[in-house]
């Protein structure tokens, strides 16, 4: 076997061992058992344990070294069994890590030999590197991954609680109505009681700090101002006020204000009360009384139409007494639907009151002959106590105003002069272009003031259906007024 003198090794236990066992151990590393030349290659545990007997060997023993020689270079394909080959290097063959040129795109050539590439996943738009590629490149030295760096995620921004209101169009500037800055409402006057509410404001009795005269404040809500028209309609009525101011039976403005949360408007005080309050208070009136407010009332008419203003609203409830003396003046208020005009001009949008709407108005074409209607059917309810056209819904009004038959037979037409009767069939003709203008009305015999109108009392009837109709108006008193369409659309013709 090579070996003349082989004496008998001592174990590890101090046992002592076999001639085959010690020629087992000088024998060449090539006749090794398989398992035993995988045990030495994995850096297994046992063959550092074991040491090679020293008395049959020639030359000292030399460290062992692995080699990565393409005779003794294991292939990962070869490998069976959940065992995984774990090479350890010596420091003096380590291999150098390759040099990466940043940030120059690289070509990577795959080789068998070297360990593969981290490969990098696109997220978010950026590249990450996966944790399931991830290799050393040195011997027991763990490589930090490399990690996005991710923005924690912003808090969600609080919401508003849910009391604050959140104002239209109008907006929290001051002077996004009135487009001028104007004084405090507070600076000059102390807001008092409530004197009434409307569609759109809210109207107060206020007294001026200087002198302590008494007026009424019409307050108007930024935030019910939704619509660009909406905002335009209390900028147009304001002007209209200005632009009447002239006239002895249009409310005076004193002043208009503007802060963050309303429009204030400052106007005369009409302390007298309304037009039928008054009547159904006194408890009687005659024909020729009616004829006098009646001549109040178109007069106005016949003066705004002259000053380019059509009033579109016309209503008892519109028109108030200043005080409560028997001559009080009458004044028509509210221009909150109040438009300029000029001759020619068609309007198409349906505003008003149902009782009071004309015709024209409803079919979307009209003029400033409508607001003629208006007064005619005010002045049918002065000597009737009932409106012309009647109906339980507004639906049925409209049917009636359309289509209806004007009754001028029935109690108490009969009493009443044929002046009256005359007056009110021209004034509630359906077709506009053959109804009287509101000069012509003026000039109408039953108008004159050397007798036209009879100065005897109307029958007691009236005056009950009048208090019935006023009592029931006022209930239905928001009801009444309508507005189909906010939106100004007229055309020349």
């Amino acid at each position: 076997m090579g070996n003349n003198c082989v004496g008998s090794r001592v174990s590890k236990d101090c046992l002592p061992q076999s001639i085959s066992n010690s020629l087992w151990w000088s024998g060449s590393a090539n006749v090794l058992p398989q398992h035993t030349k995988r045990s030495i290659q994995n850096g297994s545990k046992f063959a550092k344990e074991v040491e090679p007997p020293t008395s049959v060997q020639h030359k000292a023993p030399e460290p062992m070294k692995i080699v990565m020689d393409e005779s003794v270079a294991l292939e990962p394909q070869k490998v069976k069994g959940p065992e995984t080959v774990k090479i350890v290097k010596d420091e003096t063959v380590a291999l150098e890590p390759q040099k990466v040129k940043d940030p120059e795109p690289m070509k990577i050539v795959k080789d068998e030999n070297m360990a593969p590439e981290p490969q990098k996943i696109r997220e978010g738009g950026k590249h990450k590197e996966s944790e399931s590629t991830t290799h050393n490149k040195y011997p027991q030295t763990s490589v930090p991954e490399k990690r996005e760096e991710t923005k924690p995620a912003q808090p969600a921004k609080p919401r508003k609680p849910h009391n604050v209101k959140r104002l239209s169009s109008a907006g929290l500037q001051a002077a996004s109505v009135l487009q001028t800055k104007t004084g405090h409402l507070k600076e000059y006057y102390n807001l008092g009681r409530k004197l009434g509410n409307g569609q759109f404001g809210t109207t107060f009795l206020c007294m001026e700090k200087g002198t302590g005269k008494e007026y009424a404040c019409k307050s108007i809500a930024k935030r019910k101002l939704i619509q660009k028209e909406d905002v335009e309609d209390v900028r147009r009525e304001i002007q209209i006020m200005h632009h009447l101011a002239g006239h002895a039976n249009a409310v005076l403005i004193k002043g208009a204000y503007e802060d963050s949360v309303a429009v204030h408007v400052v106007m005369e005080l009409c302390a007298g009360g309304e037009l039928f309050d008054r009547i159904i208070k006194k408890g009687h009136y005659t024909e020729r009384k009616a004829a006098q407010l009646a001549r109040t009332i178109v007069g106005f008419v016949e003066t705004s139409h002259s000053l380019g203003v059509m009033h579109r609203d016309l209503k008892p409830e519109n028109f108030l007494f200043v005080n409560e003396h028997e001559d009080s003046p009458l004044k028509a208020i509210d221009f909150g639907l109040s438009t300029f005009f000029k001759p020619g001009d068609i309007f198409t949008d349906v505003v008003g009151s149902p009782y009071y709407v004309s015709p024209e108005v409803l079919l979307k074409h009209y003029g400033p002959e409508a607001d003629v209607w208006s007064a005619g059917v005010i002045i049918y309810i002065l000597l009737s106590g009932v409106p012309p056209f009647w109906g339980e819904t507004e639906h049925d009004i409209f049917e009636e105003v359309l289509h209806g038959d004007l009754d001028l037979s029935s109690d108490p037409w009969p009493k009443i002069s044929e002046n009256a009767k005359d007056l009110v069939r021209k004034m509630l003709v359906r077709d506009p272009r053959k109804r009287l203008t509101a000069h012509e009305v003026l000039c109408h015999p039953w108008f004159q003031i050397d007798g036209g109108a009879p100065d005897k009392p109307l029958d007691s009837a009236v005056l009950s259906r009048l208090k019935q109709f006023s009592a029931m108006n006022k209930l239905k008193k928001m009801a009444l007024r309508v507005s189909f369409c906010k939106h100004n659309h007229k055309k020349t013709s």
